[in-house]
């Protein structure tokens, strides 16, 4: 019998999800179906569970959904937990397992795409919401020399600190904590790319040797990556490696073989212009 899987969001017009796990699918030679489920805002628990009456064995999950999947769980992984926010659930009978892969697909991309090591880094995340907190852990587990999260709401920032108090390589704040500091990796985890905005950074974070990095794919040359680009930032990416390795993930855990991502990155790459 074919498995079903399936991404819930909204919306979910331009998801390249299904595109992803088919081809994950038919290279590693899986019997499973996976579509898009557009959910009414509100009607999250009930539409999971009309897909789990129909036989699904997992999903993605992403906006606005992350923490309603939170909640939906009955075990979370502990990146789960310390995100507070769920991108991928596997079901058995009424048990609901539930994963945060967005950072460990974030630092897989880093790491091993773009052959940029995190181990004795400066890294600085550009907000302290749901993409942040997901990407804190698997970031310092690769063991940079520092990490900072800086956001527009400091209080926020703040909180997210307090989580990770026992890190002596992490910190957090405000913009204006920012000036004269410089990174070797400055991530835009914000949602300004996403209305064609610039998140408040200076600058002078950017020097010719870092690596800009926008969580958000296939915009092209965001505000965000032309600021880094015009203060001398020679190496730009965008979100796509990010997200087929998220995926490659939660393919793996559902289905006990990883599928090679390199082709499908390649294929779902839009030029930086």
């Amino acid at each position: 019998m074919t498995d079903k899987y399936a991404l819930i969001g909204r919306p979910l017009s331009h998801t390249k999800s299904p595109l992803i796990h088919s081809r994950f699918a038919e290279a590693t030679n899986q019997d499973l179906v996976y579509t898009a489920i557009e959910a009414p805002v509100g009607a999250f628990a009930e539409t999971v569970d009309a897909f789990r009456r129909e036989g699904g064995r997992g999903m993605n999950v992403t906006a606005p959904f992350k923490l309603d999947a939170y909640d939906y769980a009955t075990a979370r992984s502990e990146r789960a937990r310390l995100a507070g926010a769920v991108n991928a659930m596997r079901f058995d009978g009424e048990r609901v397992e539930a994963e945060n892969f967005d950072g460990v697909g974030l630092v897989n991309d880093i790491q091993r795409n773009l052959g940029y090591a995190l181990k004795g880094r400066r890294v600085l995340i550009l907000g302290a919401g749901g993409a942040a907190r997901g990407a804190v852990l698997p970031m310092l587990d690769a063991n940079p020399a520092l990490l900072v999260v800086a956001n527009r709401n400091v209080g926020r920032a703040m909180v997210l600190g307090e989580q990770f108090a026992g890190a002596p390589n992490f910190t957090t704040g405000g913009y204006d904590d920012l000036r004269g500091e410089f990174f070797d990796i400055v991530l835009n985890a914000t949602s300004a790319s996403l209305h064609g905005e610039l998140p408040p950074v200076p600058a002078d974070v950017f020097t010719a040797e870092t690596l800009a990095y926008e969580l958000a794919y296939g915009k092209g040359l965001t505000p965000f990556l032309r600021l880094a680009r015009d203060a001398g930032a020679r190496r730009l990416a965008d979100g796509v490696g990010m997200l087929v390795e998220q995926a490659a993930e939660a393919f793996a855990w559902w289905r006990g073989v990883r599928p090679d991502t390199k082709p499908l990155i390649d294929q779902l790459t839009v030029p930086l212009a």
